[in-house]
């Protein structure tokens, strides 16, 4: 049994609930995940201990979050000791296009120089539209990005576009790393 930090950054809750499942996986396959929100970590935190890593972010405007990349940042040394992985939430990759597909993955590229992580594995997650977490703005912001790439623009409701069985096989496939070692 390994024990898993799986830390992530999120803003409407999409990629909280993608690291609750990772966690749900793991903790099936006999492992013990530990859910850490980056921007609020106990005060108690630290790095040592954890047998295994999971990071993920959300993308908005084009970036990562940013204390999440400084969580990676100062713990780099950490992450590359032990089998890590990172996951990246895109509405991007919700699209399918096959350039669609590789702007997220240059996103998730990007951040990966910009940190200096090696993860031993990564994946890219569709998001969701969640018109009900948006202010005035972004709700416009986001239905004419909708519009423009045929997702939903009925901004009364949300839209899930996550591929859950493609989230529990990366989870299951990091599962096998850390038994594997």
């Amino acid at each position: 049994m390994a024990r898993v930090a799986v830390v992530y950054g999120t803003t409407e809750g999409q990629t909280a609930a993608i690291a609750e499942r990772v966690a749900g996986v793991l903790s099936d396959a006999g492992h013990d995940p530990v859910l850490l929100h980056a921007a609020h970590l106990p005060a108690e935190f630290s790095p040592d201990g954890y047998d295994g890593w999971v990071v993920g972010a959300s993308v908005h405007y084009g970036r990562h979050q940013r204390y999440v990349a400084r969580f990676v940042r100062d713990h780099v040394a950490t992450l590359d000791r032990v089998p890590s992985a990172f996951f990246s939430v895109s509405l991007t990759a919700a699209t399918g296009t096959p350039e669609a597909d590789a702007t997220a993955r240059e996103l998730l590229d990007g951040f990966l120089t910009e940190t200096g992580w090696t993860p031993d594995l990564t994946a890219v997650f569709p998001g969701a539209l969640k018109y009900s977490e948006y202010g005035l703005l972004t709700r416009f912001v986001m239905r004419r990005i909708a519009r423009k790439h045929g997702g939903g623009t009925d901004a009364s409701r949300d839209y899930e576009y996550t591929e859950w069985d493609a989230v529990e096989r990366f989870a299951a496939e990091f599962a096998g790393l850390l038994a594997e070692r």
